[in-house]
């Protein structure tokens, strides 16, 4: 019995008195507060507390001395007793019943046995009667607190069952949870851990079968035998798998992720689950995987849907011996010029705008408003690019394209130099896909005397080809011709070569190795243009590691005549080049790491780190992540050369981290706020580079939190970060038309009217703003965000590493590389399709995507929706469902040009 608490003085007094006194008899002691094992507070001393056990009914006592009875008997000497004891306490356990946090009652009676029956089970000879033991113990080993011991599978592994469900779920993943630390522990001791793969094949049908395919794809996973999944899969089960796996990639390194998106794709495979299985084949950039899967079918409409997948991805496959006429189409891009013009046409958008639409500036302040408007060669040249910007694709505007042929009103004449220059080019902006119409318009100027001219309709007609292919390839008959690539002006040769990796972004093509290989290999040529052919191969073979770009880019900076130029402002582009090369291909860039270091230059390092952000971009690599912050944390000193080199670095970082982070919600969020820290305690090469990266981890998705901290960061004291900041407002809200963006760029010219540069950068991000009057995109990601567009991504990494020192590039004499973009630039839109590739008007719900992985039964998959007619605008984060069954979507999900065919089984209401 517990002795009560009595007071001190009467414990001096004797034992014997002690025993006597009651706590109430020292009503002045307060009482000292205890808990019972269910939770309930009990004085200390009081009666509560005197049995040392808690009072039991009579039948959970009953249950306990019967439990106590059966244990006895094993360690009885009567062997016949065993088997019939052990079948009764299973029988106990398996029967009882007990609320979702209580211990089942037998598990508790039998807990305080449970190291004697250890110590019996070691006595026992082999047999059936042991195995059988093993069986209980296995269970028993989950009541108890160590979790070093994993008493519950070693007793398992003592006795292998088929049956091991019937223990119930919560068994079987404790189960899972001990095979996991155990396989850790023995492949880092070396040891074999064979039985512990053959017990997990016998648990993963049981997790498929109860609705827990995370559970099953987890412990394979844990156990590397994912590749195993596909054969324990059924028609229930499979599409469940899928999204999980595919869920997961983000959160894996390499090459698991890799192995996670094959083995997924090879199940869609197997179900017929086409488009799913291309998205994954795109994301594996596996050519020739794709190229089998397009081979797949015979269905002609499901052939036309895989090809528009693939041409969004601006992934060319050659179609010489394609018969189908539509699906070279599909192929090819051919037809977004019309798909496009119909969209603005069903939502009334098809006149044009000028850029005072878009500057509003009766809205600005009255003090202001006229100097803000002043018509001078800067004013003018802003005003075409917000031109080219606004109206993209549409391929009317009121400054160009509708004034007389030749006639000297024509913008491009309201503008000099190298003004004229980027206002030629934006007319490949203005006629956006439609080649055929737009080769004419451009046509008058390429034969201009004037270089500049000649050098815009040079780069336009590049524009002009991008993301779209002909058979009869424009782009190279009129780009890349001897007169063009060695003309004795310097600008004409730079937009051909520009013009030239545009137009065949992403392509592969080998003919244009031999002409700008040449061109990057000449060390007596400015490094401009070697940069700039660097950079160009870059986008034409961009994620394809080609070796004989990546040697003959690498051999060159070697030279010992280009090494000194290495200090050019234009080395960075070569550098990039090198390392779009590498996109997306983790690991494989680790070569060219090594061999930049053997380049004895400040500039070397820099360019390793480009290298590193570019092939682990989209993927979300935590360690990567750390690695650039630390990058971040260094202090320089030092000569200037040695400083900048440094510098760079640090820059490159920044924006890594968004490139690496952007394609995965939780790592967005945490280099969201290391981007706050950077801005309080780093120098202004950080600085600078911050707002970049804020703008690169959310293009054309204009958040509240962002915006607002680059509104703040566009006052700052430093001219540099205030000019990033106002870009990287435009590229926030690219193509979305946001008002408070729009207000707080109006706001901005007003305050910046005598700060030429600053308000040039204020009209190229309302420019920006108003894409495509907004219908664009330029987020590098689509499909429901589960493919990354490498093209899209490299021309937004070239605009910002040109915007790191804006004032030598954008805002000097090189505005034109403000163009890059049109490589991410996409219409967010929604186009439904029939069988025979004719728009096709339905109703379609449209809200905000609702995560549903390894949620139980069929939830929803949108929340807030409105029903719409097609063609319809997304936004970002939007998702759009049919809103009956009466058309069955071709597509993984509904976004861009999708197909849809009649529900036979369909009746009208």
């Amino acid at each position: 019995m517990a002795k009560g608490n009595g007071a001190p003085s009467a414990a001096e007094k004797g034992k014997g008195k002690a025993e006597e006194l009651k706590p109430k008899d020292n009503p002045n002691k307060p009482t000292e507060m205890k808990k019972d094992e269910n939770g309930k507070t009990i004085a200390n001393g009081s009666k509560d507390e005197e049995p040392d056990e808690e009072e039991l009914s009579d039948e959970d006592q009953n249950l306990k001395n019967e439990l106590e009875m059966l244990v006895s008997r094993l360690s009885e000497s009567d062997t016949s007793l065993y088997i019939p004891a052990l079948d009764a306490i299973k029988d106990f356990i398996k029967t009882s019943t007990s609320s979702m946090t209580a211990v089942p009652k037998p598990l508790k009676f039998l807990r305080p046995h449970y190291e004697d029956l250890g110590k019996t089970y070691e006595n026992w000879p082999s047999g059936k009667a042991k195995d059988s033991f093993a069986d209980v113990l296995s269970v028993l080993g989950m009541t108890q607190g160590d979790e070093d011991k994993l008493d519950t599978l070693k007793y398992r592994l003592a006795a292998p069952s088929e049956d091991l469900g019937s223990w119930g779920h919560e068994y079987v993943r404790h189960l899972a949870l001990e095979i996991g630390q155990d396989y850790q522990r023995r492949i880092s001791d070396d040891l074999d851990a064979q039985e512990l793969v053959e017990l997990t094949r016998t648990l993963v049908p049981y997790f498929l079968s109860h609705n827990a395919e995370a559970d099953a794809v987890d412990m394979m996973s844990e156990l590397e035998i994912i590749q195993e999944i596909p054969k324990y899969l059924d028609e229930n089960t499979y599409t469940r798998v899928c999204l999980y796996m595919v869920s997961m990639v983000n959160l894996l390194t390499y090459p698991d992720d890799q192995q996670f998106l094959q083995t997924a794709h090879d199940i869609y495979k197997r179900y017929n689950k086409l488009p799913q299985a291309m998205v994954l084949a795109i994301r594996l950039n596996d050519v020739e995987l794709i190229k089998k899967d397009f081979e797949s079918t015979e269905d002609a409409s499901m052939r036309r849907q895989m090809a528009l997948l693939v041409a969004r991805q601006q992934i060319w496959l050659p179609s010489d011996d394609i018969e189908d006429q539509e699906l070279t189409e599909c192929l090819s891009n051919e037809k977004m010029p019309e798909r496009f013009k119909y969209l603005a046409k069903e939502l009334n958008i098809l006149d044009p705008k000028t850029p005072e639409d878009i500057y509003k500036s009766h809205l600005e302040s009255t003090r202001t408003a006229g100097l803000t408007n002043v018509d001078s060669a800067r004013h003018n040249l802003a005003s075409a690019f917000v031109n080219a910007f606004t109206n993209a694709g549409f391929g009317h505007d009121k400054l160009l394209l509708d004034v007389g042929e030749g006639d000297k009103t024509s913008w491009i004449f309201k503008t000099k130099d190298d003004g004229q220059f980027s206002t030629t080019a934006s007319l490949g902006m203005l006629l956006r896909w439609d080649i055929e119409n737009g080769l004419e318009q451009v046509d008058k100027y390429t034969y201009a005397e004037d270089n500049q001219i000649k050098a815009g309709a040079l780069l336009a007609t590049g524009m002009l080809n991008s993301a779209v292919r002909m058979d009869t390839e424009p782009a190279m008959a009129l780009l890349a011709t001897e007169e063009n690539l060695n003309h004795k002006d310097k600008q004409v040769r730079v937009a051909s070569i520009m013009g030239l990796g545009l137009a065949c972004a992403g392509t592969d093509k080998d003919d244009l190795l031999d002409l700008l290989l040449p061109i990057v290999e000449d060390t007596s040529l400015e490094m401009q243009l070697s940069a700039m052919a660097a950079l160009s191969l870059g986008f034409i073979f961009v994620g394809s590691s080609d070796h004989r770009v990546s040697e003959a880019i690498v051999t060159t900076l070697l030279d010992e005549e280009r090494q000194k130029q290495l200090k050019d402002k234009w080395t960075r582009f070569m550098f990039l080049g090198l390392a779009l090369l590498f996109f997306g291909r983790q690991e494989e860039v680790e070569v060219i790491q090594e061999t930049l270091k053997v380049i004895d230059h400040p500039m070397a390092k820099p360019a390793g780190v480009l290298a590193e952000v570019c092939a682990y971009a989209g993927t979300g690599t935590v360690l990567k992540l750390q690695e650039l912050l630390h990058l971040c944390n260094d202090h320089f000193e030092g000569d200037s050369d040695e400083k900048k080199g440094d510098e760079l670095i640090q820059t490159y970082a920044v924006i890594g981290l968004s490139l690496i982070a952007m394609g995965e919600d939780v790592g967005q969020e945490m280099v969201l706020r290391q981007f706050g820290h950077l801005m309080h305690y780093s120098e202004g090469n950080i600085r600078k580079a911050v707002p970049l990266a804020l703008g690169l981890i959310s293009p054309s998705n204009p958040q509240m939190k962002v915006y607002d901290t680059l509104s703040r960061y566009s006052h700052d004291n430093d001219n540099d970060v205030a000019i990033n900041a106002i870009f990287a407002m435009g590229l926030l809200g690219a193509g979305t038309n946001n008002a408070r963006l729009a207000q707080l760029l109006r706001q901005l010219a007003s305050y910046y009217h005598r700060d030429q540069n600053s308000l040039f950068m204020v009209r190229i991000a309302q420019g920006l703003l108003h894409m495509g009057k907004g219908t664009m995109s330029i987020n590098p990601f689509h499909t429901d965000r589960q493919i990354l567009s490498r093209v899209a991504a490299a021309g937004l990494l070239t605009v910002l590493v040109s915007m790191i020192d804006a004032k030598q590039f954008i805002l000097g004499e090189h505005h034109y590389l403000l163009y890059f973009l049109i490589t991410a630039m996409h219409p967010r839109f929604l186009v439904t399709l029939d069988e025979d590739l004719k728009p096709l008007q339905v109703n379609v719900r449209v809200g905000q995507a609702v995560d549903v992985v390894g949620q139980a039964g069929r939830p929803k998959t949108i929340t807030g929706w409105q029903t719409q007619q097609t063609p319809v605008l997304l936004a970002y984060g939007e998702r759009a469902e049919l809103e009956d069954e009466q058309y069955i979507s071709l597509a993984s999900n509904l976004e861009g040009l999708v197909i849809l065919k009649k529900n036979p089984t369909w009746e009208e209401g």
